[in-house]
């Protein structure tokens, strides 16, 4: 199998000037077709710029406009992941990603998880996703894409394995906070971010694609910094720090598959104990729970040999928790 030249596109987009931003785009993907790229990744908003606020709906396409579908035209003999504010049928705006593969529109993965801490405030301009899937590829391999935050939360890149995903893509504007010399690069969120991209890629024996942008929106500065990391969890590519550039790695599909035989730590997961847990936590915070009355004593009931049982109500009551003695 020949090697997979992925082509990491870390731009500065323009901010709410999705005119020049196609074009940006589409003058990319003409340079990294030429050099032999298979796959190209673009970075959060990469098509509208990030610190949006009430530009959002100006700039806000549907998965069908002409303007998208003109680009998906840019594809043909390549897969690329770009991203946007998508409208849907409901009016309703989302931060987005699409891969886009030979002329069509192939999948949209919409940002589950939308942080409204410190300087983000993503939860005022858009409605957050509730659909989370593995993408075939013309690549050969399943693609599973995460937009920023979402790899901030531990089931979206194992979820992602589990339906199939062998590469995992998240596409970032992540500003550039922590600035101090005791971290590796200078700079903290770098630091974070690594640590997070090598620890899935180990963890779901799968490749990890991460694209994030340059550049400077109002007074929000971004690092850049993209990575491609092997299954093993090494860094086959680390793009510089705040230097806008179309960066090329090769990688071997073929890792993948030697990898999960020789470390089964994704065939070896349970998905039915977890389903059945997380089924249990979720009727817990939501009070569905059986359990005595705040403040009335459960019943005691016979347990073995004669000694006392839980009543059914004892997690509820905080009694019997794992890892709390009794």
């Amino acid at each position: 199998m020949q090697p997979l030249r992925i082509a990491l596109a870390q731009i500065a987009p323009r901010l709410g000037m999705l005119d020049d931003n196609l074009e940006r785009h589409r003058e990319l993907l003409g340079v990294a077709r030429g050099s032999g790229a298979g796959l190209v990744v673009f970075p959060e908003l990469g098509l509208t710029g990030y610190l949006l606020q009430d530009l959002a709906a100006e700039v806000a396409m549907r998965a069908d406009d002409p303007r998208l579908l003109d680009l998906a035209r840019e594809t043909a003999g390549l897969s690329a992941v770009v991203s946007f504010v998508e409208e849907s049928t409901d009016h309703r705006l989302f931060i987005a990603a699409a891969l886009l593969e030979d002329g069509a529109v192939r999948h949209v993965h919409r940002k589950l998880f939308l942080p409204t801490y410190g300087l983000f405030d993503e939860r005022r301009f858009f409605a957050a996703g509730d659909r989370l899937r593995a993408a075939p590829s013309r690549l050969g391999a399943a693609i599973g894409i995460g937009i920023c935050e979402d790899f901030w939360h531990l089931a979206v890149p194992q979820l992602l394995a589990l339906d199939g995903a062998q590469m995992l893509v998240n596409v970032s504007s992540s500003p550039g906070r922590d600035l101090a010399a005791i971290h590796e690069v200078g700079l903290g969120t770098a630091v974070s971010w690594r640590t997070l991209m090598r620890t899935y890629a180990q963890l779901t024996t799968s490749f990890v694609v991460f694209c994030n942008r340059v550049g400077v929106d109002e007074t929000i500065s971004f690092w850049g910094g993209s990575e491609v990391i092997a299954p093993t969890g090494e860094a086959l590519f680390s793009a510089p720090l705040y230097e806008e550039g179309l960066f090329s790695v090769d990688v071997e599909l073929a890792d993948v598959r030697r990898e999960r035989i020789t470390l089964a730590l994704l065939g070896d997961e349970r998905p039915e104990l977890q389903a059945r847990e997380l089924a249990r936590i979720v009727a817990d915070r939501a009070g569905l729970t059986e359990g005595p009355e705040p403040g009335e004593q459960p019943p005691a009931e016979s347990g073995p040999a004669g000694g006392p049982a839980r009543s059914r109500g004892s997690r509820r009551a905080g009694i019997g928790r794992p890892g709390v003695p009794e």
